[in-house]
């Protein structure tokens, strides 16, 4: 038999009110991507014919973090249970489908494609109306309970404000992951009633249903860690710290070393390739890419950067929306601002700056240097102390440096300007002009002398010292 469509109905319109936030829960960030993002991403393997996300609080917004998913969008102006939000996605996005719909929530990020697939293999499997995700532990306060017959079969799920004290000792609950024929779910969604504590209609009473109807429920267990949701910053919090201890495990996995695996900050998008060797205090954010043999000694700050094979991030740098390399070595205290771009076996060392410039192959700035809106060639060397002035207080402007160039120490290169290759710039100049090619550029400062001037010096100033 041919394998069954597929949609996924993802339930993102609450607003979070133990949050305590104006933003909507699901577009807090963990492990830099928005709450629904890490839903969204385990589902792109299952092959989703259609991907509804039901918004209602600050819709735009979410929709707006929905952006690079095929998702359509379905509006709950008014939230009344997971069963309602469930029917306005029937309603809006679903009108004609046929197969099945997986129903997740969008404040539960750790829930990985393996558990949904197991899910919807057993369902398949099973020719089940409607199939769920369970989890056994022994603290299931707050979730909704499920209760057995005698030969184990599933006979419905109870809420635990709607418990007597005996189903609430029950240590199997619900997660809140379902599978259901559309056939069956589309018009059991009408069933629904709000005849619970909360007046709410609730999507649970759908196993309840499939029981009546004499349909079985099939099940499949998930580790409780993956359903963790989110509902406060306690919550947000140890989540952040879950993932971090995932996302190192699965680099480590990959062929990458940490030095002290628990001080790394490594966010979902992130990729390093193997005999990487990350030390301590690192912070990897946004869609950065580190290549193989890469090593970072500590204290580092990257985010959306792109790193070549065989780079050497010595300790305390930033680097952010830059490209860097094969071979370069970058600081110590170095800072690569949106723009940088610096070539093969580029050296960039202490406390230099670099902002919109491209750096050519084997050129060298190791020393307190500022290059900003500069386009340098290669086998250049930048000495200590230099500054390309790049803004009038009006615009910014271009400072472009050809090969072999030697950059004294304590020169400043007023832009706009061009230094030809293989001139040198003598130490303590101010470019002004263009310098041709092979060219020695300098600014005259005769050495003036006073003889003797050191000593009556010193004697005037020890008096007044002295009163």
């Amino acid at each position: 038999m041919s394998e069954r469509k597929l949609a996924i109905v993802v339930l993102a319109a609450g607003k979070g009110t133990r949050m305590k936030s104006s933003h909507a829960k699901v577009v807090h960030p963990l492990g830099g991507r928005p709450l629904v993002r890490h839903v969204l991403e385990a589902c792109t393997s299952l092959g989703a014919k259609r991907t509804v996300v039901v918004v209602g609080h600050q819709a735009e917004t979410v929709e707006k973090a929905c952006n690079g998913y095929d998702a359509t969008f379905a509006l709950q102006e008014e939230q009344n249970g997971t069963g309602h939000a469930v029917r306005i996605a029937r309603d809006e996005a679903l009108g004609g489908f046929d197969g099945d719909v997986v129903i997740l929530y969008g404040d539960v990020p750790l829930l990985t494609a393996a558990s949904l697939r197991r899910l919807l293999d057993a369902h398949r499997a099973n020719a089940s109306a409607v199939s769920i995700l369970t989890c056994v532990s022994g603290d299931a306060s707050g979730m909704g309970r499920i209760l057995r017959d005698g030969r184990g079969a599933l006979t419905r799920i109870v809420e635990e404000k709607d418990a007597t004290e005996e189903e609430r000792a029950t240590t199997e609950w619900n997660p809140g992951i379902y599978c259901a024929r559309s056939d069956f779910l589309f018009p059991a969604l009408d069933r629904l009633e709000a005849n619970n504590a909360q007046g709410e209609l609730y999507l649970t009473d759908i196993v309840g249903f499939s029981v009546a109807d004499g349909m079985p429920v099939t099940t499949a267990t998930v580790d409780p860690h993956e359903v963790d949701g989110i509902n406060s910053r306690a919550d947000l919090a140890e989540l952040e710290a879950t993932l971090r201890r995932i996302t190192v495990r699965k680099h480590m996995d990959a062929g990458v070393s940490f030095i002290d695996p628990s001080t790394a900050w490594i966010e979902a998008d992130v990729e390093i390739g193997p005999d990487t060797v990350i030390g301590p205090m690192v912070q990897l954010r946004g869609r950065t890419k580190l290549g193989r043999d890469c090593q970072i000694d500590g204290n580092a700050f990257l985010i959306d950067a792109e790193i070549d094979d065989e780079v050497h991030l010595r300790s305390n740098v930033v680097l952010s929306e830059c490209r860097v390399a094969k071979g370069a070595i970058i600081g110590p205290f170095s800072h690569l601002r949106p723009g940088a771009d610096l070539g093969r076996d580029v050296h960039v060392g202490n406390f230099v700056e670099v902002k919109k410039s491209t750096i050519g192959d084997g050129t060298k700035a190791n020393h307190l240097a500022y290059i900003g809106d500069a386009t340098i060639g290669t086998e250049t060397n930048i000495g200590a102390g230099t500054i390309t002035c790049n803004y009038d207080g009006f615009l910014k402007h271009r400072t472009t440096i050809g090969d072999r160039v030697q950059i004294g120490s304590d020169s400043q290169l007023v832009a706009p300007v061009t230094i030809g290759d293989d001139a040198y710039v003598a130490t303590g100049t101010t470019v002004r002009h263009e310098v041709e090619p092979g060219a020695l550029a300098y600014n005259p400062k005769p050495d003036k002398r006073r003889a003797g001037w050191v000593k009556p010096f010193r004697e005037r100033k020890t008096r007044e010292k002295n009163g």
